[in-house]
């Protein structure tokens, strides 16, 4: 058969392997040679499955676009090993290749030794791809590739990529160095300002909110052809992960109502999924639309995202309110993570120092317009009304501040990545609760 662009392909090329993309540090075009690659293999006729290293959901969201089925995240610091190896299986399942897009640079992660996208490629024995932002550099890429190479004889770099080229005499230097060092160069890609996806304080621009997200995957997926050898990429593959099924964490209730839309975006894939495999039926719904929870669930879901972009359409939401406030009073599970916590408090302030009403179930204020960043991961124990084991690892990532703290027991007792004791989170009343906290899994 022939691809979309006419290069010729075998029905057996790639069945089932994998790789890892990665970077020396973040910034180097991880996400947009990832999108690339998944939409120029996928014209090849290959299906593809993708995952993202670490607690990133937005990347992956990028990734759904040219995804057999949702990209899922794979962290080893806060997921047990043997839901990371469940969930990149399933990502790969009936997949002629998975990529899995990494974090920060190569070793970067919150605890040596664990949780980097290095320790991740060690897990899934699957090799890396380098991708190196070569703007500023030409032989000295070669010393720079020699050191990813070597320190580390159990990662296995088995190819670079190099991104923002700036000319055909630039890839000259760049390459010769390289191959004269014996460093496999699988391809170049050009400064593409077209190529550059829109961020704001918490990353990327929701892949949702991309005005033509399929066209610019299909524009990455151009570029890479253009400039990157699939044959010799596909080459240095290793078979795709295989595991049997671990659910992770218990749903909330067999029958969970899940906010979902541009104010609440923040659900893990694995998440749903396992909570699907164990049961329970998942019922979304749009606040920003003011659809109230399903009335005959019996739990609430409100994952994060950001709510503060829409807390006008949120704060007029009467149905929606109304309805959080039925299952509260009904004894129902109410859970609210980050931006869900957020609504859940009395007030929100916009970055303007407008208060809008929230939903009063809890008692605490968030505001914008007194920014900090707050970043990391964290293990936490509970003892609240969630169907939970009693120790659990998540992060946290946020810019808005409580400038009313709430009322009543806390939801967390926290520590860092470090195992540092950290001010408790979040707040407990009745069945309602929530925290600035994503929850990834189990300790």
């Amino acid at each position: 058969m022939s691809n979309a662009w006419g290069s010729a392909v075998s029905d057996d090329e790639a069945e089932g392997v994998g790789l890892v993309i990665a970077a020396p540090q973040s910034g180097s075009g991880k996400t947009v040679t990832t999108l690339g690659l998944a939409a120029a293999l996928r014209a090849r006729g290959l299906s593809v499955g993708v995952a993202k290293a670490g607690p990133d959901y937005i990347d992956a969201r990028f990734h759904d676009a040219v995804s057999v089925r949702p990209a899922p995240n794979l962290d080893l610091w806060a997921m047990r090993p043997e839901l990371v190896t469940s969930v990149a299986a399933d990502a790969a399942a009936g997949t002629d290749v998975f990529l899995v897009e990494g974090v920060m640079g190569l070793f970067d992660g919150p605890a040596v030794g664990r949780g980097s996208t290095a320790d991740l490629a060690r897990h899934l024995d699957l090799p890396v791809v380098l991708v190196i932002d070569a703007s500023r550099q030409s032989a000295s890429v070669a010393a720079l590739v020699h050191g990813f190479t070597s320190f580390d004889p159990t990662v296995d770099v088995c190819g670079v990529i190099l991104t923002r080229v700036a000319s055909a005499r630039h890839e000259v230097m760049l390459r010769g160095p390289l191959e004269a060092a014996g460093h496999l160069c699988l391809g170049c890609v050009g400064r593409d300002p077209a190529l550059a996806l829109p961020s704001r304080h918490l990353g990327l621009v929701q892949a949702g909110e991309h005005p033509d997200l399929a066209a610019f995957a299909e524009a990455a997926g151009r570029a890479i052809a253009a400039g990157v050898d699939l044959d010799a990429l596909l080459m240095t593959a290793a078979a795709s992960p295989e595991a049997g099924a671990h659910a992770g964490l218990p749903p909330l209730g067999q029958r969970i109502a899940v906010a979902a839309d541009a104010a609440f975006a923040f659900a893990y894939p694995h998440f749903l999924s396992g909570w699907r495999a164990q049961g329970a039926e998942i019922v979304p719904f749009s606040p920003l639309a003011d659809e109230a929870p399903d009335a005959d669930a019996d739990a609430v879901f409100l994952p994060g995202g950001y709510p503060e972009l829409h807390a006008g359409r949120l704060a007029a939401a009467a149905r929606f309110q109304a309805g959080l406030r039925h299952h509260a009073a009904a004894g129902h599970l109410v859970y609210g993570e980050c931006g869900g916590f957020m609504v859940l408090g009395r007030g929100l302030v916009d970055a303007d120092g407008v208060e809008h009403p929230m939903a009063g179930l809890l008692d605490h204020v968030t505001s914008f317009a007194e920014r900090r960043r707050t970043l990391g991961y964290r293990s936490v124990r509970h003892a609240g009304p969630l169907p939970w084991p009693e120790k659990l690892r998540g992060h946290e990532f946020h810019y808005s501040v409580q400038t009313s703290p709430a009322a009543g027991a806390p939801l967390y007792q926290v520590a860092d990545a470090a195992g540092t004791g950290l001010p408790a989170a979040g707040a407990v009343r009745g069945t309602v609760c929530g925290s600035y906290l994503h929850i990834l899994d189990g300790a």
